[in-house]
């Protein structure tokens, strides 16, 4: 993409009543542009990134077996009222609505009721299971509280997963597969280091649940952490009996602020009873379907990345989800061979289907150097009069900061491998 072209512009300020550093970041960068309080459009280097962290957790979620499909968001109100979840006095975030002809339908927040409905085309005998179904699919939630930018959102991008297996013997055995999976996806984005699997309520079917929580002074949630063990408890359930359980001692843990990026836990048959979801054994008696289910939320993956991965100058990705694998910028000589050069770079690399961002405005260095630093794509490549006197390119790692000048023909190679 040229620079020059894309219509979204970096700025100053961001909204006075943006009180979160993703936001004011994101907003001034040109990744997000804010509607209202808790509801954001993302804009094309914004959905870049977010296509970039999708795609990461698709792969981790097809390679234990997911199934992506997509459910709709407007929800039938009979398929809650048998669960006992459409009354605002047992789930305060819906937001709800009726049609012309009369009918009340919400829109989704979750996804357990429409999707244990639809498995009962599906699930009929023991052949049938395990199934593990997944999607993407845009949440709706009346949030009381909206100020944390996109890590707290009232309509949101949503991947819930949703296991349907046999008995819990083949239930724990796919838990565990996705806590993994969770572990993956963390270390891929950039922040699995200081991202701590959390036991926390485990509700009616389990013991406990597991949270994983990414620490920074911007989160809502308290956590103690054993460093060493690299493990976490919620403080919401601290207590000698959960210490005992987990091998833990309390003068190790150090209480730290986080902020939740995912969860799973176990749904037992709260679902499958409800809507009458069954299947029969090897011998034909009518068995229960045992269910869990395993959230991560794209766009706060992204803002907490924003959060914590940040410096005074600006945003700082991550490579691999980096809007932009390189920022190339052309620093204008009065002979115009810094322009050609840049040039013939850029049609060299995207024809090798590298992703660059090339700067290519009329505009002055400092400006240029700014933009970039704000914008935070992870390698900035460099074109000027200095380095065509030695052919050569001067590349900064963002993260780091590491400068390095290699020759174009070693930097060609090195990409282009």
């Amino acid at each position: 993409m040229l620079q020059s072209l894309l219509f979204t512009k970096t700025r100053k300020d961001a909204p006075k009543d943006e009180v979160s550093k993703n936001a004011d970041l994101l907003i001034r960068a040109g990744y997000i542009h804010k509607e209202m309080a808790g509801v954001y459009s993302y804009l094309p280097l914004g959905l870049r990134v977010m296509n970039k962290i999708v795609g990461i957790i698709r792969e981790e979620m097809n390679a234990i077996g997911g199934q992506e499909l997509s459910l709709t968001a407007l929800q039938d109100k009979n398929l809650w009222e048998k669960t006992n979840r459409w009354s605002d006095e047992v789930l305060d975030v819906w937001f709800k609505t009726t049609l012309k002809n009369g009918t009340e339908v919400g829109l989704g927040t979750t996804h357990e009721e429409e999707l244990t409905n639809l498995m009962k085309d599906f699930i009929h005998s023991y052949r049938d299971l395990p199934i593990y179904a997944y999607q993407f699919q845009t949440k709706f939630r009346n949030e009381t509280r909206a100020k944390s930018g996109i890590m707290r959102c009232r309509e949101f991008l949503m991947k819930d997963l949703y296991s349907f297996c046999r008995d819990d013997k083949e239930h724990a055995v796919f838990y565990e597969k996705a806590k993994q999976a969770y572990v993956n996806i963390y270390n891929r984005i950039g922040i699995g280091d200081i991202t701590y699997i959390t036991f926390s309520s485990g509700g009616t079917f389990s013991k406990y649940s597991h949270e994983f929580q990414t620490l920074t002074e911007a989160g809502e949630d308290s956590i103690f952490v054993d460093e060493k063990k690299k493990m976490a408890v919620n403080k919401e359930v601290l207590n000698d009996e959960v210490l005992n359980d987990l091998e833990l001692k309390r003068e190790n843990l150090v209480e730290k602020k986080a902020v939740e990026v995912g969860n799973i836990f176990s749904l037992g048959s709260k679902f499958s009873d409800a809507l009458d979801l069954t299947y029969s054994d090897e011998k034909g008696n009518k068995q229960k379907v045992i269910m869990g289910c395993y959230g991560i939320g794209p766009g706060r993956v992204m803002g907490t990345v924003a959060e914590v991965l940040s410096d005074d100058k600006g945003l700082v990705w991550p490579e691999s989800i980096s809007p932009f694998a390189i920022h190339l910028i052309s620093i204008e000589d009065k002979e115009g061979k810094v322009l050609t050069s840049a040039n013939e770079l850029y049609n060299r690399l995207i024809a090798s289907n590298i992703e660059v961002l090339y700067d290519n405005r009329d505009v002055r260095a400092g400006e240029k150097f700014a933009d970039s630093d704000l914008m935070g794509i992870s390698i900035r490549v460099i074109i000027s009069e200095k380095t065509l006197k030695e052919d050569s390119v001067e590349i900064k790692h963002r993260s780091s900061g590491v400068i390095e000048m290699l020759k174009i023909t070693e930097f060609l190679s090195k990409f282009l491998k």
